[in-house]
């Protein structure tokens, strides 16, 4: 079975890779504007390699005879930074998947297995679980969301007007390892955050509040489910989590601090305000995301794919804040780890 998938330097990408290089019958081709050096060493070695810019429309031919012969696409690719450049986000997110689709016909491939996000669903409940059936319309006030539903809505479109394609869409909850240490830092925290005290391992106050309840998924378990749907005729949305819910107070106890009620109207002025100073690099739309998007349901998932967690969100937010601690990284380019870890 032939495998191309985009972004294949990332988070997801390189715990996908991981699992892929023990299936004897693969093999992968990594597509990433930034390939990692040839003396990259695992996971990455073992890998065909092709540049390409998705958000460039150049890429549609070249992209289109590296896809010939491929059974299915992964298609992970996707920027969050830089966030105060929103037209060069939605060139790479909208019409890079916009690319990749028409490259996938243009060479005749199948399969799509398309990294969807919770942050497709519209505002929902924090005391129960939602399906997939719950609206796919996403968050307003958050660019993520909004395009994240955007692309899912072209691929329904595109599965209706090509009836031999294939989509599988997981929309996986927060995917975290210790190896994605320093690229969340780069991405959400920022240079200022407070990473020493997380070295000791404690952290005096986290913000608690009722909406502020989100679902997690660690790496190892994200390729998992996307080998599964790869090798499942089963089309559609997939919810992908595993449990508990993460909230302040677990939090907190994880990291010997203080649980502190906190208001969202406050939350969102803080937030507001070290963005636009770029004290930090995520807008305040993730906020908006996290307190707004329902959680999710997973029974389809284990019902069709048979897929389970192994790892449970304790374990998962464990590794990832030990990773930040000591800046961990891989040898990708986006995985690249902080200086402090030399």
């Amino acid at each position: 079975m032939r495998i191309a998938v985009t972004g294949a330097t990332g988070n997801v990408g390189t715990a996908l890779l991981r699992r892929l290089a023990v299936e004897p019958d693969v093999e992968v081709i990594g597509i990433a504007r930034r390939c990692p050096a040839p003396d990259a060493g695992p996971p990455y070695d073992g890998v065909r390699w092709h540049a390409a810019d998705l958000g460039d429309p150049s890429c549609l031919h070249p992209l289109a005879e590296r896809l010939a012969g491929v059974d299915a696409v992964v298609h992970l690719a996707w920027q969050v930074q830089p966030g105060h450049q929103r037209a060069r986000l939605r060139q790479t997110n909208l019409n890079g998947s916009r690319h990749v689709l028409n490259a996938m016909l243009a060479a005749d491939v199948p399969k799509l297995v398309h990294a969807s996000s919770v942050g497709t669903y519209a505002p929902g409940p924090k005391d129960r679980r939602v399906d997939e059936d719950w609206p796919a319309t996403g968050v307003g006030r958050s660019g993520y969301s909004v395009d994240k539903a955007a692309v899912e809505a072209m691929l329904v479109g595109a599965e209706r007007d090509y009836p031999v394609l294939r989509v599988t869409r997981l929309r996986t909850a927060v995917v975290l390892q210790h190896d994605a240490g320093a690229e969340i830092t780069r991405y959400f925290l920022g240079r200022f955050a407070p990473v020493s005290l997380l070295r000791s391992g404690r952290l005096p106050l986290v913000p608690r509040h009722r909406r502020l309840r989100i679902q997690v998924v660690h790496a190892d378990d994200a390729a998992e489910a996307y080998l599964r749907a790869l090798r499942s005729d089963r089309t559609g949305a997939f919810n992908i989590a595993a449990e508990p819910v993460l909230d302040g107070p677990l939090v907190a106890a994880e990291l010997g601090g203080w649980a502190a009620p906190l208001p969202l109207a406050l939350l969102r002025l803080l937030n507001r305000v070290a963005w636009r100073g770029r004290l930090v690099p995520a807008d305040e739309g993730w906020l908006e995301m996290g307190a707004a998007v329902p959680l999710m349901d997973c029974s389809r998932a284990e019902r069709e794919l048979g897929w389970r967690p192994r790892r449970d969100a304790r374990d998962a937010l464990r590794e990832l804040l030990a990773g930040i601690a000591v800046g961990a990284g891989t040898a990708s380019p986006p995985m690249r780890p902080a200086r402090r870890a030399a």
